[in-house]
């Protein structure tokens, strides 16, 4: 079991970095995350590292919140939480991560051309180095099954963070962010993909 998440007591912040590639909706789900913290009265800072965002290429983004942040950006060792849409980036981030940081990763492993893709064994095993608290969520396959669609995987596991208390944001702020943030024609399957993670 994993201890429920509350702010580090000596910063009074909470860090996430949350990695994957273009085309995974990383900084959607980054503004998500950043209005539900607003909305419970943090002070928030964001920042969005692209190498090339276009479908494919990595992208890492950073959410700190707490009583007061002052810089975007989150230190080597310090990430409270690393989301990982896909298993080979999250080992990007490893250097955030210390014995105290949860990993939530998606079950999925995108082979790169010229690249060789690391085993899920491989990866897991670099991971537990430096931390035990790793949860492996098939998050496409399970949205494919029960929504028709993997686009949302990214929406099923944040809003996982906070059914699962690996967060300290309440999930109805999150649901009132994606009903803010998501657009329109879009929102009904958002909605649905949020009531779904809480049945995991």
């Amino acid at each position: 079991m994993h201890p429920d998440k509350k702010m580090n007591k000596k910063t009074n912040q909470f860090n996430i970095v949350i990695v994957g590639t273009g085309g995974q909706g990383l900084i959607t789900l980054l503004r998500i995350l950043a209005e539900a913290a607003l909305s419970e009265g943090y002070d928030i800072k964001t920042s969005e590292l692209h190498g090339l965002s276009q479908r494919g290429g990595s992208v890492e983004v950073h959410i700190r919140f707490g009583k007061e942040v002052f810089s975007p950006l989150v230190s080597q060792g310090k990430a409270d939480l690393i989301l990982g849409l896909e298993m080979q980036e999250t080992l990007r981030a490893y250097s955030f991560a210390n014995s105290g940081t949860t990993f939530l990763l998606n079950k999925k492993i995108v082979s790169v051309s010229l690249v060789k893709s690391l085993s899920e064994k491989e990866i897991l095993k670099r991971l537990k180095k430096i931390s035990k608290n790793i949860i492996l969520v098939p998050a496409e396959e399970i949205c494919q099954e029960k929504l028709g669609v993997k686009v949302v995987a990214g929406i099923y596991l944040i809003s996982l963070t906070s059914f699962k208390n690996l967060i300290p944001i309440k999930a109805n702020s999150i649901l009132k962010a994606i009903n803010k943030i998501i657009p329109k024609k879009y929102l009904e399957l958002n909605k649905k993909t949020f009531k779904l993670a809480k049945t995991y």
